[in-house]
């Protein structure tokens, strides 16, 4: 049994806090529905299945992650918001990607890009709108968390975030003061944010995509804290409650494991040397990144006992979560 100490997982919903996940305390045998908590689970389509309903009544569901094939409008997804927020009998994370530019889920903006907040004449208020036009649209669908934004510190035109707009800048101060303000701005609306993707995907090159493939992100220690990770300072220093690790490889941290599988990057650096005490929640299970590391189960286990709070099973598939779910209730975490 890997001890697992009390973390807070705050996600507000509309200008209330409600949402708390428990750690197992330590020689206790823990039964599934404690293990399904982990789980942030997503379907196909429009409908929640009823299947889904059912797991999240019995309290076996941390979360609900939401994409452009579930959202017809912000109406239809506020109506399934209220439906799963019946259905659950204590907290439920209701959270999609709502980064602005080419990465939003929910009808109504924000429109600008990371890209674009980041050369505008004022980055820092450009940013605050940013995340007060994301709050906007997810607090009006009755979401309550939103996977954004983006800290990764692009190093040169058409890398791998630069390429779809989704770095705010090449100069870590300006993705650090966008990145808080867009925060900020997110959090004092009621929607609680994520910092993303720990410790940076900046230099990944064009066409470097976790989702896909395996990436590399071979950097100096020293390069990586100084400049990749300062970001996730100020989104610390800012209140963030949620952080996302990556699933590159970064051989300078840890040769052996990606970011969401690294003991020593989550608790040495992230927990540790950055003292983020909020949520870690990872990134898709099914990423082509973790093709060796084994069945959704596999992933599962190693994430956790790195030091990972949530699981995102985004494959649009209740039994993708379920495995995720049997295989932590097995290993007793």
């Amino acid at each position: 049994m890997v001890d697992f100490d009390r973390r807070t997982f705050l996600v507000a919903g509309t200008g209330a806090v409600f949402a708390t996940l428990t750690a197992v305390s330590a020689g206790r045998a823990v039964a599934a529905p404690d293990a399904g908590r982990r789980v942030v689970y997503s379907y196909r389509g429009l409908t929640p299945p009823a299947e889904l309903l059912t797991k999240v009544s019995q309290g076996r569901v941390g979360g609900i992650i939401f994409f452009a094939e579930n959202i017809a409008s912000a109406g239809q997804l506020a109506e399934v918001a209220a439906e799963f927020r019946t259905a659950a009998k204590g907290s439920l994370a209701l959270l999609t990607d709502q980064e602005g530019g080419q990465v939003n889920r929910v009808p109504g903006g924000p429109a600008a890009s990371a890209q674009q907040v980041g050369a505008s004449a004022d980055p820092a208020s450009a940013a605050r709108a940013q995340g007060s036009a994301a709050a906007a649209a997810l607090g009006g669908a009755g979401l309550t968390g939103d996977l954004a934004p983006v800290l990764g510190v692009h190093r040169s035109a058409g890398d791998f975030l630069d390429a779809t707009q989704r770095s705010f800048s090449s100069d870590p101060k300006v993705v650090a003061d966008c990145g808080a303000a867009f925060i900020r701005a997110a959090q004092g609306a009621g929607i609680s944010a994520c910092a993303k993707h720990f410790p940076g995907l900046g230099a990944a090159p064009a066409g470097a995509n976790t989702d896909l493939t395996t990436v590399t992100v071979d950097l100096p220690a020293a390069t990586l804290q100084s400049v990749d990770m300062a970001p996730y300072s100020a989104a610390i220093a800012a209140g963030v409650r949620m952080v996302m690790p990556s699933w590159a490889v970064y051989p300078a941290l840890d040769a052996a494991n990606p970011a969401g599988m690294s003991r020593t990057i989550l608790q040495t650096h992230l927990r540790g040397r950055l003292g983020f005490t909020g949520t870690i929640i990872t990134d898709a299970l099914e990423a082509g990144a973790l093709a060796a590391y084994g069945s959704t189960g596999q992933r599962a286990v190693a994430a956790v006992r790195a030091g990972a709070d949530l699981l995102c099973c985004s494959a649009r598939d209740v039994a993708q979560g379920d495995e995720a779910a049997a295989a932590l209730a097995y290993a007793g975490l």
